[in-house]
C-alpha cells in the first residue's frame, strides 16, 4: 500500500510517500520511500520547488493549488500513477472541535477544524485550504487526517480540565488537548521497542520551533505541557509558553496595546525571539550568548529550567521515571539544552553522560551505564506514525 503523506505549512509544502506492506512497525523506521520533496516560498512569485536530491527550482506559486500539481507531475515522472499506485493523501492535522484521532477528512471534519481556526490560526486555516485543492486536483483519493492532539486524548480529566466555568468545557469544548503527537508517540513506541526495561514511565520531550513535553505511562499520555493552544507550555522560538494570563489584561489596560497588537507579539515577537532580542532560532541565541549578549543567555536558561520543572512534574505524576527522550530540531541538535534540562537531577536517578551527550547521534542512548533512567536521544519521525495510522484505518475498512 502507498500512502502519501502532506505535511502544509502557512507558506510551504513537504511530502514524502511510503510504501506500507504489514502492520509490523519498526523503530527506527524501515518502511520503503518512494518519493519525496517540498515546495518554500508558497504565495510568491519566487517560490522554491525541491523533489528528491534534485537542484531546487524557481517557481511561481501563487497558492498551494500550484505547487501541489507540481508534486503530482514529479511523483509521476518517477513512474507513480496516482490514480492506481496510490492508496491515500494523508496528513499530519492539528486541530478540531470535537474530532481527534485518524479520520476521514470529509467536509464535516473540515468543519470541525474551521470552528478552531481562533486557536491554531497559524495550522487550520493553510491545511482546510489544501486539503480542499487535493479535493479538487485528486478526485476519488481518499483524503486522512491523524490529529496531532489523538495521542493524548486519553488523559484523564483531572489532568485536561481547566479550572474555568465547566460550562465552558461541556458547552465550549475548552480543556487541555496538547499536540505534537505523532512525535510523542514515535518516542514512545522507539523505547518500547528498544528498551522494554526502561519503558513503564516515560517522559518525552518535543523539542524545536515549537515544544512540548508529555507524560506517558504504559504507552498512553497521561499528561502533556501544551493545551488548548499551541500557546502554552514551555517557551517556542516567537511564541510565549507559559505566562500569568493578567499580563495581557494589563498590556491591553495600561500599556493601550489592542488585541491584534497582543496577538502578534505572543504568537511572533516573544519565545527565544523575543526573550533574546536577536533571533527565534536557537543557534543564533546560543551564538549570542557566546559572544556575551545576556538576554540571549538568560533566553537559554529560561528554556532549559522550564523543560527541567515539566520534567520534575511529570516525575511526580508518574511516581518516578524509567526513561526521558529528547528529539525535535532542538532536543536532537543541542548537547547544551539537554545537559541544562537535566542538570540536578540526580535525585531522580538521571545521570547524563557528558562525552555521549556530546557525540552521541540519534537513535542512541545518551546516559552513563550506573544511570537509573535511560537517556534517549531519538531521530523522531512524523511522517511514518501518520502513514501508520491512515495503513491501519483503510486496513480496516477492507475487512
Amino acid at each position: 500500500m502507498n500512502i502519501l503523506i502532506c505535511n502544509v505549512g502557512s507558506t510551504s509544502l513537504k511530502y514524502k510517500l511510503f510504501e506500507i506492506e504489514s502492520a509490523r512497525f519498526d523503530y527506527p523506521a524501515s518502511e520503503k520511500v518512494l518519493s519525496f520533496g517540498k515546495a518554500e516560498r508558497i504565495f510568491s512569485d519566487r517560490s522554491v520547488f525541491t523533489h528528491r536530491n534534485n537542484a531546487p527550482l524557481c517557481c511561481a506559486f501563487p497558492t498551494h493549488k500550484e505547487a501541489i500539481s507540481m508534486m503530482i507531475k514529479n511523483i509521476g515522472d518517477d513512474g507513480i500513477d496516482f490514480r492506481n499506485d496510490i492508496s491515500c493523501v494523508a496528513f499530519k492535522v492539528v486541530h478540531a472541535k470535537g474530532v481527534t484521532g485518524v479520520q476521514y477528512l470529509t467536509e464535516d471534519v473540515l468543519k470541525k477544524m474551521a470552528d478552531f481556526n481562533t486557536v491554531a490560526p497559524a495550522h487550520n486555516p493553510p491545511y482546510i485550504a489544501a486539503i480542499k485543492q487535493f479535493r479538487e486536483l485528486l478526485p476519488g483519493i481518499p483524503l486522512i487526517g491523524s490529529f496531532e492532539t489523538g495521542f493524548h486524548s486519553g488523559m484523564p480529566e483531572e489532568a485536561f480540565l481547566y479550572s474555568v466555568p465547566i460550562s465552558y468545557y461541556k458547552e465550549h469544548a475548552i480543556r487541555r488537548y496538547g499536540f505534537h503527537g505523532a512525535s510523542h508517540e514515535y518516542m514512545t513506541g522507539y523505547v518500547l521497542n528498544n528498551d522494554p526495561d526502561h519503558s513503564r514511565r516515560i517522559i518525552t520531550c518535543h523539542l524545536g520551533g515549537s515544544s512540548s513535553i508529555t507524560a506517558v505511562r504504559n504507552g498512553r499520555s497521561v499528561d502533556t505541557s501544551l493545551g488548548l493552544s499551541l500557546q502554552c507550555g514551555i517557551m517556542h522560538n516567537n511564541r510565549i509558553g507559559d505566562i500569568d494570563p493578567y499580563i495581557l489584561f494589563y498590556m491591553m489596560d495600561d500599556l493601550g496595546l489592542s488585541t491584534k497588537e497582543i496577538r502578534v507579539i505572543l504568537e511572533k515577537k516573544s519565545g527565544f525571539y523575543g526573550m533574546s532580542g536577536v533571533s527565534g532560532d536557537l543557534r543564533d541565541v546560543e551564538k549570542a550568548a557566546d559572544s556575551g549578549n545576556d538576554d540571549a543567555l538568560n533566553a537559554i536558561r529560561s528554556y532549559a529550567y522550564s523543560i527541567k520543572k515539566y520534567i520534575g512534574q511529570y516525575a511526580a505524576v508518574l511516581n518516578g521515571v524509567d526513561a526521558i527522550c529528547f528529539a525535535g530540531g532542538i532536543g536532537e541538535n543541542s548537547p547544551l539544552i539537554r545537559e541544562m534540562s537535566l542538570n540536578g537531577l540526580d535525585y531522580l536517578g538521571v545521570k547524563l553522560d557528558h562525552d555521549k551527550n556530546i557525540l552521541s547521534s540519534p537513535n542512541s542512548v545518551i546516559s552513563s551505564d550506573d544511570s537509573k533512567v535511560m537517556i534517549h536521544l531519538i531521530r523522531t519521525d512524523e511522517e511514518i506514525v501518520v502513514a501508520r495510522k491512515a495503513y491501519m484505518l483503510l486496513s480496516e475498512n477492507m475487512q
